[in-house]
């Protein structure tokens, strides 16, 4: 086999940062999910693509699938994961995040950062030499939103003409699947209970880079899923919401995803799910547990899409269209 830095070409340059989706478009994308579909089909080859390199992940929130997928991803790349729980010391609070960031670039080939706010990762970013990765901010889920729709196409087996519908709170994870849609050519409807629709810049954003197949809706009404070929939803309070759960609760009673909501999308629907899941709350067991859910389908390609993402923007790989 060719020399890995070089055994896969193309014309998609690797982006210097992932901190929302607008770093990478549609034709990019699909080429990450080409690479995705062959790491995962068979690691072996790229077993030490990320030998002697050491990647930083500093995590403000805790997390299973972000951490788990990142470290055991990197490890099977042949790289070096380095762990900072940040849950009881904000970056930025110690020492500056310029300062921070003139220092890990020092030392580490990669910042992967799980932040409160979006800011912090943007600071990191513009003092950083070395790439650094959104594994979560308020603002957007990137890394998610990328396995999501890697696991609509393995599903679907094309994302040409499909159509996703959100349910629940415009949040993060809400935001970067509508920038997804957008530049792969998917159409997305938002149901969201009315004061938490998605962010007006993020719609705005996403229609400037709109596939000309794709289209945007957001609405209050679920009856508008009708005819979707997948159901997502997410928990109605996020992590450091804790003060508003009673008040999101009662906005949100009337958008559980349960049998009557999936029957409205259609019987062969997907339902999806970040995770983790308030069973009973946003989605009953009957959904979750149901053969059309891929929420533990998502769980694990969100390894090897990052897994693709490190690659490409640590080893050199560059992507065929």
């Amino acid at each position: 086999m060719a020399n890995l830095h070089t055994a896969i070409t193309g014309l998609h340059a690797a982006p210097a940062d992932l901190l929302t989706l607008a770093e990478m478009d549609g034709e990019h994308l699909r080429a990450l999910f080409a690479l995705t579909a062959r790491l995962k089909a068979d690691v072996t080859p790229y077993r030490n693509a990320l030998d002697a390199k050491s990647i930083v992940m500093l995590f403000e929130k805790p997390s299973l699938r972000t951490r788990l997928s990142f470290e055991v991803g990197i490890a099977k790349l042949g790289g070096h994961p380095i762990y900072f729980d940040h849950a009881a010391s904000p970056i930025g609070q110690r020492e500056s995040v310029k300062d921070y960031a003139r220092n890990l670039e020092r030392w580490v080939d990669c910042i992967i950062a799980r932040v409160k706010h979006h800011a912090v990762l943007q600071e990191m970013a513009a003092h950083s030499s070395v790439p650094v990765i959104n594994a979560l901010s308020d603002l957007a889920h990137p890394c998610q939103a990328l396995a999501d729709f890697f696991t609509l196409q393995e599903r679907l087996g094309t994302l040409e003409g499909k159509k996703l519908a959100y349910i629940g709170d415009g949040n993060n994870v809400c935001h970067s699947l509508i920038m997804a849609a957008a530049k792969l050519g998917v159409s997305i409807t938002v149901v969201a209970a009315k004061g938490f629709e998605p962010q007006f810049s993020v719609l705005q954003e996403a229609t400037r880079c709109i596939s000309a197949d794709a289209k945007i809706r957001v609405t209050s009404d679920p009856a508008h899923i009708a005819g979707h070929d997948a159901v997502y939803t997410d928990v109605w309070v996020s992590m450091g919401q804790d003060a508003q759960t009673e008040a999101r609760n009662a906005f949100f009673e009337d958008y559980q995803v349960n049998d009557a909501m999936m029957a409205r999308a259609g019987s062969n629907a997907l339902f999806m799910h970040c995770l983790p899941a308030k069973r009973g709350q946003e989605v009953t067991d009957s959904v979750i547990d149901s053969p059309n859910s891929v929420v533990y389908d998502q769980a694990e390609n969100r390894m090897h899409v990052q897994n693709a993402l490190l690659l490409h923007m640590l080893a050199g790989v560059e992507l065929e269209s």
